[in-house]
């Protein structure tokens, strides 16, 4: 690690400097792609545990012995693996993530996926396991999911409670699929943040993929995406001061200054500093660490505890989208790739959205978690939405034409989208469908079509 990053921050100027670092010329643009999954034994069906036989411990030992991951350690457990700019985490209830490296082009990102799915499958059959592309645990309950040893894990789980009464569900039982681009300038990344945040219930609605809890109908199309309205209210949500005038860097440093932190580490320990403010630790004034000021490593620990639709870092990161199979893992970095790389997309997408209001971006969040595609909005449906944002997409990817041996360009990852938009039906309600039909309102099923 670079000892700059342990060298102590005198003044906020420090922390946007960190974050207009992020700027690139157009010709160093990536893509990186994430997603998470959930492990279950394919006998019982039940959630993996990290120390039993066959479970997430031996699971990443293993990919770290036959494929050639470096192990991670936290005290004496594995808790993550990194190879080649990638990595594979734990989320707190043993979500697997896979964190992609930044690659060129939509294509690369959808074949590393593919190669993690096959290293991981070859790994968990003989051990009678699988992993479950959803956005929410279906069938096991919250006391059914053990948290990781992870550190940070305990200080978070205890602190959930005091601010939100579903953080722990957000924690255990639900899962993602992320993608992070790049941009070439402040105003760059404040038209890309502007877009992307106003257009992320869009996303939401295409990937909708949580509408069991417990084993039940839940009420929703995206119950994952619901969880994030009652987590923590100063960390979650749709930022209204990306839209307003003075945007930029130093109005995200504002308001990440303003989330309450987590934790600080230390010597390999974190210490509990959840509620306390990174603005007195910026001045020297945390009481956890008198005198004491935070470094870079800090400020990166720090920025990662927010969790709005979209983030900020060096990059933007997309997180409106439920878990779901690898083809949908493949379509929304080609979702965003299409629709912020090209100027003339960009363009077209600021325009659209430019008067939209603060209540209409509220309505938006609040709606479409529950009724997906068919949520009502300025006299269309947001399936009329998805449909323009697809169109969008496609031209831009087109405009790119970068192309695999067979000759395809990139927007041939939007092809599971398209099906959603055109049939106007989410992947909750196909799933709805089959539970009040074939499925006979059991779930058991569900674990052999969507399992990795």
């Amino acid at each position: 690690m670079s000892m700059t990053k342990h060298i102590s921050i005198e003044s906020k100027h420090e922390l946007i400097d960190y974050l207009a670092a992020g700027c690139k010329p157009k010709s160093m643009w990536k893509v990186g792609t994430e997603h998470e999954k959930f492990g279950f034994h394919r006998h019982s069906l039940k959630p993996l545990h990290y120390t039993e036989p066959g479970g997430i411990r031996d699971i990443l030992q293993q990919l770290a012995d036959k494929h050639g991951w470096q192990p991670v350690y936290e005290q004496d457990n594995i808790i993550a693996l990194s190879r080649h700019g990638c990595s594979i985490t734990l989320e707190p209830g043993g979500q697997l993530e896979l964190s992609g490296a930044p690659l060129s082009d939509v294509h690369q990102t959808c074949a590393e996926t593919n190669q993690h799915l096959k290293e991981l499958k070859s790994i968990a059959e003989p051990l009678g396991t699988a992993f479950l592309g959803m956005g929410f645990q279906p069938t096991a309950s919250r006391d059914d999911i053990q948290f990781m040893p992870k550190d940070r894990y305990k200080i978070m789980s205890a602190y959930m409670p005091k601010v939100g009464s579903l953080g722990l569900d957000m924690m255990k039982r639900t899962c993602t699929i992320q993608a992070n681009l790049d941009f070439s300038s402040e105003a760059d990344m404040v038209k890309k943040f502007r877009v992307s945040l106003a257009l992320q219930p869009v996303a939401t609605a295409l990937f909708a993929n949580s509408p069991f809890t417990d084993g039940r109908v839940n009420g929703y199309l995206s119950y994952r995406s619901h969880i994030w309205t009652d987590t923590d209210p100063h960390r979650c949500g749709i930022l209204p001061f990306v839209f307003e005038p003075g945007m930029g860097f130093e109005r995200y440093v504002d308001y990440m200054l303003d989330v309450p932190m987590y934790f600080v580490q230390r010597k390999g320990k974190y210490l509990n500093a959840a509620g306390l403010s990174f603005r007195d630790f910026l001045s020297g004034h945390l009481k956890i660490l008198p005198g004491e000021k935070p470094t870079i490593k800090d400020w990166e620990d720090h920025l990662t505890t927010a969790f709005p639709e979209v983030r900020l870092k060096k990059f933007l990161e997309m997180r409106g989208a439920d878990g779901g199979p690898w083809r949908r893992i493949c379509a929304l970095p080609a979702l965003w790739v299409g629709l912020l790389y090209d100027d003339t997309q960009l363009n077209q997408a600021a325009d659209w959205i430019s008067d939209w209001t603060q209540e209409d971006h509220a309505y938006l969040r609040s709606q479409v978690p529950k009724y997906g595609l068919c949520t009502a909005f300025k006299g269309e449906k947001v399936r009329d939405l998805a449909l323009r944002m697809l169109a969008m997409s496609r031209a831009g990817l087109e405009k790119r034409a970068i192309k695999t041996s067979c000759g395809k360009d990139e927007s041939v990852h939007l092809t599971a989208l398209q099906e959603i938009a055109d049939t106007g039906v989410t992947p909750a309600e196909r799933k709805l469908g089959k539970y009040h039909g074939v499925w006979q309102q059991e779930l058991s099923e569900i674990y052999r079509l969507c399992a990795y």
